[in-house]
């Protein structure tokens, strides 16, 4: 790197960001997917910052990626630069409440929960000076970044509590299997597995790796389906938008699809066992962090979540 102590005042520092979340994933594509952009403009990203500290920070030909020495010391100040972001405290908002700061949270797509609401609900009332961040990452990405302390809190899916961090149930997000008004299956009222087995499928990103906590991984194994998948992405939006559009079909959580169900753009599949569909979401934080008081007055809050949607049954189409 350049031995002057002054090669940072040009640096944009939005490249240290980008950097980070490269040699997180150790990938351009999985990064670019991550930070919502284009596989180009992050690999340009990557070689402006190379050409900064006048050094290749990733060995050539490599997959995954690998760090050279150089790379592996500036992902190391990276991350602690970032501890250190997480902790300041903008100040911008008049408060009753003498307590303000940043509370920093990573959590998975779309997930829809009124005890959730009632949390930050809660919180803004005692403490209107509290800012937040919140960040929407894959659950893998989510324990990651709490392990390694990149990130103070994660709500994601787990498969069971982890014993190096803080896991606390919430609640179990149930599932079912969809199609749009334009498939053959829409309104079909009775249906077993066989007749969806060679069905082209929408899947989200996740699905799609071994580490996979998404239910049509589940089903995939269990049942033998799911072989095509023709649209995916880690976007519960983008999901649904290729389900309703009848390219496929897929999974989706029940309180997210309920009101395309109601408006008859959605129909459940009538599918024998799909009960027991879903994944069960968790908070995370770790035990290692030491937690500013905002972030405390946050954990508080998430002890007294309740389970809002413990009563919600599977949708029926219209």
């Amino acid at each position: 790197m350049p031995p002057s102590r002054h090669w940072t005042h040009g640096l944009d520092w939005n490249l240290l960001r980008t950097f980070l979340v490269i040699a997180e994933e150790r990938s351009v594509t999985r990064a670019a997917e991550r930070l919502l952009l284009q596989q180009p403009s992050v690999s340009a990203a990557l070689k402006r910052l190379e050409e900064t500290c006048e050094c290749r920070l990733f060995e050539r030909g490599c997959r995954p990626m690998r760090l050279t020495p150089q790379g592996e010391a500036l992902y190391q100040q990276c991350r602690e630069l970032y501890r250190a972001i997480l902790t300041l405290d903008p100040g911008i908002a008049p408060s009753s409440s003498s307590l303000t700061g940043l509370v920093r949270i990573e959590i998975v797509t779309h997930l829809v929960n009124s005890g959730l609401d009632a949390v930050v609900r809660r919180l803004n009332a005692k403490h209107p000076g509290i800012s937040y961040n919140v960040e929407v990452s894959s659950s893998y990405g989510i324990v990651r970044a709490v392990s390694q302390q990149l990130t103070p809190f994660g709500i994601c899916l787990l498969a069971k509590p982890l014993p190096t961090l803080s896991c606390r149930f919430l609640f179990r997000e149930r599932f079912g299997v969809f199609c749009g008004r334009g498939h053959r299956l829409f309104g079909v009222e009775a249906i077993d597995f066989d007749a969806i087995r060679n069905e082209p499928w929408v899947s989200f990103a996740c699905a799609e790796v071994s580490n996979s906590l998404e239910p049509m991984l589940t089903l995939r194994l269990g049942a033998d389906i799911a072989r095509r998948v023709v649209a995916t992405s880690p976007d519960l939006f983008e999901v649904r938008r290729f389900v309703n559009a009848g390219v496929g079909i897929g999974t989706l959580p029940l309180e997210a699809a309920a009101r395309d169900v109601a408006e008859g753009a959605l129909w459940p599949l009538p599918l024998p066992g799909l009960d027991a569909l879903g994944a069960d979401v968790y908070f995370l934080s770790n035990p290692a962090l030491r937690y500013s008081p905002a972030e405390q007055a946050f954990m508080e809050e998430m002890s007294a979540f309740e389970d809002a949607n413990a009563d919600i049954e599977a949708p029926v189409g219209p």
